[in-house]
């Protein structure tokens, strides 16, 4: 399914978040995920499934000194 990833266009096959954010490597309880402007919280990532064309935004935070 064709989504749209942090602004990059992907063709990827995910059932749900949950699946995305393994297929791409992101691990961690400190993400913040958004589907087509919505916030998915940890919870409902599993429950959140994907449909062609959405647009995902995950956030991680930035270490700095």
């Amino acid at each position: 399914m064709k989504l749209t990833v942090n602004g990059e266009a992907l063709e990827l096959d995910a059932g749900n978040l949950a699946d995305l954010l393994a297929k791409l490597d992101y691990e961690g309880d400190w993400l913040a995920t958004a589907v087509n402007g919505e916030l998915v919280h940890r919870e409902e990532r599993s429950t959140h499934h994907l449909k062609e064309g959405d647009r995902i935004e995950i956030l991680s935070p930035m270490q700095g000194g």
